[in-house]
């Protein structure tokens, strides 16, 4: 059977917990040092045992790189989430793209996703996100720009815009 890699990283948010796949895909990712809840938040055809680690390799290295100010660095990180909506998993590929320091709102979500009027499938799809950093649910705030929720915790999504945005500002 295969199994599940799974490391904690500190980081100046709080500990940081990564869980990949046996291809090195990040299969969920969060704010907590407790495994078994992020291993909760996968999609069951994606849970198996879980094998602590001391780190992930490239995908701890691209966390350290994010936090020492190479936004971009987790970007190429693979991903795999599965769901079954198709809209979800589109979504999901949309916050992928959106850019460090450059926040958008659950409409301009909807919008960029092709579908305008989904703007509660969109706050759905950063709801359901469990990969969180590598699908940057943090950079999606309500209409009226304030921060909205974040299962992690409103501080650390502070924290997260703020760091990017320093980095981001010139």
């Amino acid at each position: 059977m295969n199994t599940i890699d799974a490391a904690v990283t500190d980081t100046p948010a709080g500990p940081f917990g990564i869980l990949t796949g046996p291809d090195g895909a990040v299969r969920a990712a969060g704010f907590t040092a407790d495994l078994p809840a992020l291993l909760a938040l996968t999609h069951p055809s994606l849970r198996a045992p879980v094998r602590e680690r001391r780190d992930l390799g490239p995908v701890t290295a691209a966390v350290t790189s994010y936090l020492g100010g190479e936004l971009t660095a987790i970007d190429e990180v693979p991903v795999e989430q599965h769901t079954d909506g198709v809209f979800l998993a589109h979504a999901w590929n949309v916050l992928r793209d959106l850019k460090p320091g450059d926040p958008v709102t659950y409409s301009e979500l909807a919008g960029l996703a092709g579908r305008p009027a989904a703007v509660r499938a969109a706050a759905a799809a950063c709801a359901r996100n469990a990969a969180a950093l590598f699908v940057p649910c943090h950079r999606v705030l309500r209409t009226d720009g304030t921060l909205g929720g974040y299962r992690w915790g409103l501080d650390v999504k502070k924290w997260l815009l703020s760091h990017e945005r320093q980095l981001t500002a010139s």
